[in-house]
């Protein structure tokens, strides 16, 4: 039985949450122990520790090693259409599209592979999109100190496409400009203006 007074998220057993995934499926009408469901529970444990492995990350560790052998380059870094799965904090069902991040570096560059760890770190874990976006954002802002930061996701929801007001083919679009993204109209065109460039 769930300790409902312990303070903060307790960490159930690989048991436990395999005794859960058999409780939903008898919930759900069916029998647990009938030949195709009788290894599920196993299958949805080892599943969610692939959709939700951004706990175990450190975003701000994945951004720690920097380059500051740059020539002095400060234009815009910019990676586009990193693809994004992360799962609605509220049906626990799929979120999927893309994010776009860009910086502006003061010094030193980041590895760009470290970018797309950062945005799988914050996804791989229960979100709504627009916190996922400010994540994101203010994470590379901590860490880097750029003199600005740019992040826009674009994804569509199964909690509205598959349940509920089932309308497919919805995408949601959210930002959080920061620095010079926020502040200067020219650098935040030039990004918006690259964004819609053709792939």
């Amino acid at each position: 039985m769930l300790d409902l007074l312990a303070p903060g998220p307790v960490r159930r057993t690989r048991e436990q949450a395999e005794a859960a995934v058999r409780c939903l499926i008898e919930w759900a009408g069916d029998d647990p122990d009938r030949e195709g469901l009788v290894g599920t529970p196993d299958r949805v444990v080892r599943s969610y520790e692939e959709f939700f492995a951004g706990y175990a990350e450190d975003p701000k560790a994945m951004l720690a090693t920097t380059f500051e052998e740059t020539d002095s380059y400060d234009e815009m870094v910019l990676l586009r259409d990193i693809r994004l799965e992360s799962h609605c904090e509220h049906h626990m069902v799929p979120i999927i599209g893309k994010a776009h991040v860009a910086y502006l570096p003061a010094g030193r560059v980041v590895g760009i592979s470290k970018l797309a760890r950062v945005v799988e770190a914050f996804a791989k874990r229960l979100q709504i999109q627009e916190t996922l976006t400010a994540q994101i954002a203010d994470t590379i802002e901590e860490v880097l100190r750029p003199r600005g930061v740019a992040v826009v996701i674009e994804a569509a929801h199964q909690c509205m496409t598959t349940r509920g007001i089932k309308k497919p083919g919805v995408t949601m679009t959210s930002s959080r400009m920061l620095g010079e993204f926020r502040n200067n109209a020219v650098t935040r065109g030039e990004f918006l203006q690259l964004l819609a460039m053709p792939r």
